[in-house]
């Protein structure tokens, strides 16, 4: 049997060496995600070893790649996937079998958030819920109308229909990323799409 990374620079090593991503920050946002999301298992199941997480990298790794490029600035990229990474491999008896994916994207959009949080000093109390007019999502799409439409919605519809329409999520692979249950992961989305339609309605 493989052995375990003991070290982040094992865990960066597997993931540089599965996709080519890579990263030396320390993984400083992932001490904040797993903190938050609550404390990493004492007890690991012996088969999610390295050779399991090498294997979550090579089916998942491109997927967390290009959800983080989509919301971050080119530059912080590699670093901030390594980072979600190294949150799967320290929490890894989190990740639910069958739902790696939807568990990924919803680690990457708090490692996404502390991010941003990171980069502008503004107390978390005080984020008021408004358009964040430079929020990388909305610089990746290129459609002007498409753009301002969606810059108009809240943070929270945005990530919904972006999860739907980028990542392919529906269901319960949405819920698993919003971290909600079905029925409401569902009206969440219906809803959004309401408030999207009502938006470009009002363009026209």
């Amino acid at each position: 049997m493989p052995a375990q990374p003991e070290h982040d620079t094992d865990v960066r090593t597997a993931v540089s060496g599965a996709d080519g991503m890579t990263s030396d920050n320390g993984g400083g946002a992932a001490d904040r995600v797993a903190v938050a999301a609550g404390t990493v298992p004492v007890a690991v199941d012996p088969a999610r070893d390295a050779a399991w997480f090498e294997g979550l990298v090579h089916a998942h790794g491109t997927a967390v790649h290009r959800y983080v490029v989509r919301r971050v600035a080119r530059s912080d990229v590699e670093d901030l996937t390594a980072d979600v990474l190294t949150v799967a491999w320290r929490r890894r008896e989190d990740v639910p079998e069958g739902a790696e994916l939807p568990w990924l994207y919803r680690t990457a959009g708090f490692v996404v958030a502390n991010h941003r949080r990171k980069s502008r000093p503004v107390p978390v109390a005080d984020v008021p819920e408004e358009t964040d007019a430079d929020d990388p999502a909305l610089r990746a799409v290129r459609d002007e109308t498409v753009r301002t439409v969606l810059a108009g919605l809240s943070a929270r519809d945005r990530e919904v229909l972006l999860l739907h329409a980028w990542e392919g999520l529906t269901g319960e692979a949405l819920a698993a990323a919003l971290g909600i249950g079905r029925g409401g992961a569902d009206a969440a989305l219906s809803r959004a799409r309401s408030r999207l339609r009502a938006a470009f309605d009002a363009t026209a």
